[in-house]
């Protein structure tokens, strides 16, 4: 768990930066504790929880600093490809789907979500668990609630982790995530934790730092509420014809038997599928490569609004394919 320095370096640190702004300026972190203790409970946190979540609790200086620092480099779709979905974790993510093949089959059969898909969403977003965040996710929200960066927004996720206490699901000192507050191997935020996650092994906890069997089943839930359609793959990838008219057919949303009449192809020349599919012609920026993507595309989107995201999950999902 990552330890926090103590107040007054916090302090020294942020206002150097400028990161305190607005009502929280006039504030010591103390008495933003003591004010926000009254705003948790009004919202259903019990006391006990409440004092035993902020016992001893300071804010963290690195959560500031990574917040001012999230990147700006723009990543070709290549190179965020190689990045997240290398040749190693499509081969561990080969392994850990015929490893959990029946449980897989179960919950994918439950919630109407291919296995492939649960495995490809894990492996994107903790590597398949081995990348859940170390920190204290009551301090990294409290300190970005406290820090004036998107109060609101923070806050509210931050009530909603010490519900997730307050339930029984994790101890205060066991609440470990993203520095910005993403919980367990699925990374789900705490408002999500609350709305989705599933206690698929009936321990009484929904585990997604520890069960696989809740990771797996909160991970389909989430997609079957965002209307995941079953039978139907999320896209592909496609050649274009020569001299095709890009400008008014990015975006467009057509069926796959007008783009075949459009010389769309599959990206191995072959003819596109005869199903009744609607798909949009997605190019991203700063690539060559064309794909028609399928409603199943947006499904993906709404876990992340990444489109790089939201390909890395389907390029990975058809590797992960027998």
């Amino acid at each position: 768990m990552t330890r926090a320095p103590i107040l007054s370096f916090f302090l020294a640190l942020v206002l150097v930066a400028g990161s305190i702004n607005g009502a929280a300026a006039n504030l010591s972190f103390e008495q933003w504790v003591r004010q926000f203790r009254s705003e948790a409970l009004a919202q259903g946190v019990s006391p006990a929880t409440f004092d035993a979540a902020f016992a001893g609790l300071q804010p963290m200086p690195r959560v500031i600093e990574l917040f001012e620092r999230q990147p700006e480099v723009k990543l070709t779709l290549e190179e965020y490809l190689g990045r997240v979905v290398p040749a190693t974790r499509i081969e561990r993510g080969r392994q850990l789907l015929a490893e959990n093949k029946a449980l897989l089959d179960r919950i994918g059969a439950f919630y109407g979500v291919p296995p492939r898909l649960i495995v490809a969403l894990w492996g994107v977003e903790s590597d398949f668990g081995r990348r859940q965040g170390e920190y204290n996710v009551v301090a990294a929200l409290s300190t970005l609630s406290w820090s004036g960066k998107r109060a609101a927004f923070f806050k509210q996720e931050l009530i909603a982790a010490l519900k997730i206490i307050d339930q029984g699901h994790a101890a205060p000192q066991n609440l470990l995530g993203s520095w910005a507050g993403a919980l367990g191997q699925c990374q789900f935020m705490p408002s999500n934790f609350l709305r989705l996650t599933v206690d698929h092994d009936g321990d009484g906890r929904r585990d997604i730092w520890n069960s696989r069997a809740d990771v797996f089943a909160s991970i389909a839930n989430y997609m079957n509420k965002v209307n995941w359609r079953s039978g139907q793959t999320w896209g592909r990838e496609v050649r274009l014809p020569a001299k095709f008219d890009l400008k008014s057919n990015l975006n467009a949303r057509r069926t796959l038997e007008q783009w075949q009449k459009l010389g769309v192809r599959k990206e191995d020349g072959g003819d596109l599928p005869t199903a009744a599919f609607t798909a949009q012609l997605l190019v991203p920026q700063t690539s060559s490569r064309a794909f028609l993507v399928y409603e199943n595309h947006r499904a993906i989107l709404a876990w992340n609004r990444s489109t790089f995201f939201a390909l890395a999950v389907g390029q990975l999902m058809d590797a992960l394919e027998d």
